[in-house]
């Protein structure tokens, strides 16, 4: 009742970022946004990486508005259209089509504003985290709580996995209408407390080719692609779910690391080819490898996404250690930024033994700074007025 009473109708939520490691590549739908296969992500913390945004509703506003960090962009860009008329649907059906006169009218124009605390496009999921804040905002205007990873997943697919914490599927689905294409959660944030995730953090470049086209091209020209999506994805989905549900670091960092690099072998047989790894994505692997061979085990994993910044996998008690050997063999620029932002990360000395086997030619500046975050929950409504994003006026 009280969206009838006041001038402006608003939310506020907040959502995460999430890394595949069971990669999503293609779609079989490029409209409705359905898959080639089904992908497995971990949902990191919102504390170190989160989309805010804030939706508002009211009689007065003469035409739909969108601001992306500060900056009005276009409202009528056609995967948030998706979504404002997905919710709208949804709300519509509800209210099994009467007019509730209590309820926030449909036919108010509406304000967005959304804020990301990380580089946009820099290959940190920003998409991802936009799209499941976009409809977690719009859904509670409008005062809808059905299943919103299908709608999240109209606006980018990666989306639907933001709607959950911890470990997340997204169903690849039968169905052509993609009513069964949605995420579910294998396992909540709590459930591996030892998690810990690095993002080393090379560029804030926006990437060469867009995941989009990128992905497209792939379906219509890589058989590797089709090989992966048919027959590998589907035995590996399982493993890494049995991985997960039993906290088997050296198998889930194993199958991460595979995955991601067949990821990016299906990019490299894509025609013309697509490079997302740099040079110093694959010093980074290389390091990675030599790290784990000294120690005998798999004690870091590493993938990546569509972009050069490294995702790196590992557990509480070897976070100072591989810190250290990241800074030994890139060591930072002399710039006053913090090399190591997010959770704390303890010292560490290194043996020599250590150094001589992992720490090769280093390469100075080369990344930017490590982001130590952990695996964090889904999308939360945020009560605080302070904290809207659009004020009184229904501006930023």
């Amino acid at each position: 009742a009280m969206a009838a009473e006041r001038a402006l109708a608003v939310a506020t939520c907040t959502a995460p970022v999430n890394i595949a490691v069971i990669k999503y590549w293609g779609k079989r739908d490029t409209d409705l946004i359905l898959p080639i296969n089904s992908s497995l992500s971990v949902t990191l913390h919102q504390d170190q990486l989160k989309t805010t945004t804030t939706a508002a509703a009211s009689r007065d506003f003469t035409e739909d508005r969108l601001w992306l960090n500060g900056k009005e962009v276009d409202v009528g860009h056609p995967r948030v259209q998706a979504c404002l008329r997905e919710v709208r649907r949804l709300a519509r059906k509800r209210r099994g089509g009467g007019e509730d006169t209590a309820a926030l009218s449909l036919s108010y124009k509406i304000h967005i504003a959304s804020e990301n605390n990380f580089p946009t496009a820099a290959g940190l999921a920003s998409s991802a985290a936009g799209y499941a804040c976009l409809v977690s905002a719009l859904a509670r205007l409008y005062g809808v709580e059905e299943e919103l990873s299908e709608v999240a997943r109209r606006g980018s697919g990666s989306a639907c996995r933001s709607m959950f914490g911890g470990f997340v599927q997204w169903q690849r689905g039968e169905r052509p209408d993609g009513t069964d294409s949605l995420a579910l959660q294998v396992a909540p944030e709590t459930h591996w407390p030892e998690l810990r995730v690095l993002v080393l953090v090379v560029s804030e470049e926006k990437k060469p080719v867009g995941s989009t086209a990128g992905m497209q091209t792939s379906v219509e020209t890589s058989p590797l692609l089709k090989h992966r999506a048919e027959v590998v994805v589907p035995e590996r989905l399982a493993q890494m779910m049995r991985h997960i549900r039993e906290r088997d670091f050296e198998g889930f960092g194993q199958l991460a690391m595979r995955d991601s690099n067949q990821f990016h072998a299906t990019c490299l047989d894509t025609f013309p080819p697509i490079f997302y790894l740099t040079d110093l994505s694959r010093h980074i692997i290389a390091l990675a490898h030599r790290y784990n061979a000294h120690h005998g085990h798999t004690k870091v994993a590493y993938t990546f996404d569509a972009g050069p910044n490294a995702v790196i996998f590992t557990l509480a008690d070897t976070v100072a250690e591989f810190v250290e050997v990241v800074r030994r063999s890139f060591p930072p620029a002399a710039n006053g930024d913090p090399f190591v932002r997010g959770l704390p990360v303890g010292s560490a000395a290194l043996s020599q033994e250590l150094v001589a086997a992992v720490v090769t030619e280093p390469l100075p500046g080369a990344v930017q700074y490590i982001l130590h975050t952990k695996p964090g929950p889904g999308p939360q409504l945020v009560d605080d007025p302070s904290q809207h994003l659009l004020g009184a006026d229904g501006l930023p």
